[in-house]
């Protein structure tokens, strides 16, 4: 029953994601934020482009081939003639059965009004002398029809980016949120160094190192001898329960962050026994709570390993 339901809300996500998402909006509301979203997504993202050209780009990316692509683009269209080009555009694509959308990020005068003044920026529809705030009411009047017209407009007015980023996942994609976050596993040995990268680190010298056994001293933490007697050790069980336990409550805080990457490192003495065999469990752990995890072994290759 599990798995049937999963394969019917995939098929839910799947039916609502479209194939190109056309994000535009007031200056200064997040469409960039919102563009490096979608590229964390997966799709093919353009900057700027012009609505004419939607088509012709969806065709060379091969958004209508049938491989799952799908493609983001952001559009300034502060001119009427713009926004008919858009309207155009979606049309074609719809009449060459390429599903889109348009996001319209909208934010409060007073919110554009203080970003541009904390940036330091010029509003680029401002005049030689003109106010932001004047230049800010006249994009809104430009903007009317396009905001009026489009499938999703999120405020950003108080909208933190992590919360911008969720919004848009559930709207956006085909994955669940512990898929859209990469991590990465991998273990290491602390006598060749310690990894900079690691936002988890965890020390596993305290178990029993299978080092001083001479049947296991050459063999690794893949090895089903070695990864018996680190993973059967009642000390290890009690760890797993506890590790286990702490990804439980800190894996679900990363997602909510919108997190986009998470590194996992395991270290033991020489990177070849114990932290292999607990980072191939922690690795098994994820994958099976739904995570996309890869696994990898920093130091093995520089192990005095038994070789057939």
């Amino acid at each position: 029953m599990g798995d049937a339901n999963q394969q019917i809300r995939a098929a839910e996500s799947a039916a609502r994601v479209p194939d190109v998402v056309v994000i535009t909006g007031m200056s200064g509301s997040g469409r960039t934020q919102a563009l490096h979203v979608f590229e964390d997504m997966g799709y093919f993202c353009i900057d700027n482009l012009l609505p004419r050209l939607l088509l012709q780009l969806a065709e060379l990316v091969g958004i209508n081939t049938g491989v799952g692509r799908h493609l983001a683009v952001t559009c300034d269209l502060r001119s009427q003639g713009l926004f008919d080009e858009l309207s155009d555009s979606v049309t074609q694509l719809r009449e060459h059965e390429i599903s889109a959308k348009v996001v319209f990020l909208d934010t409060s005068d007073e919110v554009l009004i203080r970003r541009y003044d904390e940036n330091r920026r010029r509003h680029p529809l401002a005049a030689a002398g003109e106010s932001v705030a004047s230049a800010i009411s006249r994009e809104r009047f430009q903007m009317e029809a396009v905001r009026n017209t489009a499938d999703l407009v999120i405020d950003t007015s108080h909208l933190r980016t992590k919360d911008l980023r969720a919004r848009l996942r559930r709207a956006f994609s085909e994955l669940t949120d512990q898929q859209l976050m990469e991590v990465s596993v991998f273990s290491f040995g602390f006598k060749h160094g310690m990894p900079v990268e690691a936002d988890l680190m965890i020390d596993v010298r305290f178990l029993p190192n299978p080092f001083y056994d001479p049947e296991m001293r050459t063999l690794t933490g893949n090895d089903t001898l070695v990864r018996d007697f680190v993973l059967g050790n009642p000390i290890t069980e009690k760890f797993l329960d506890a590790w286990y336990h702490l990804l439980d409550v800190a894996m679900p805080g990363y997602v909510a962050e919108g997190k986009s990457h998470l590194s996992i490192a395991v270290g033991c003495t020489g990177g070849q026994h114990r932290s292999v065999a607990i980072a191939g469990a922690t690795a098994a752990y994820l994958e099976r709570g739904g995570y996309h995890v890869s696994l990898s072994h920093r130091d093995l290759a520089l192990a005095n390993v038994r070789t057939s």
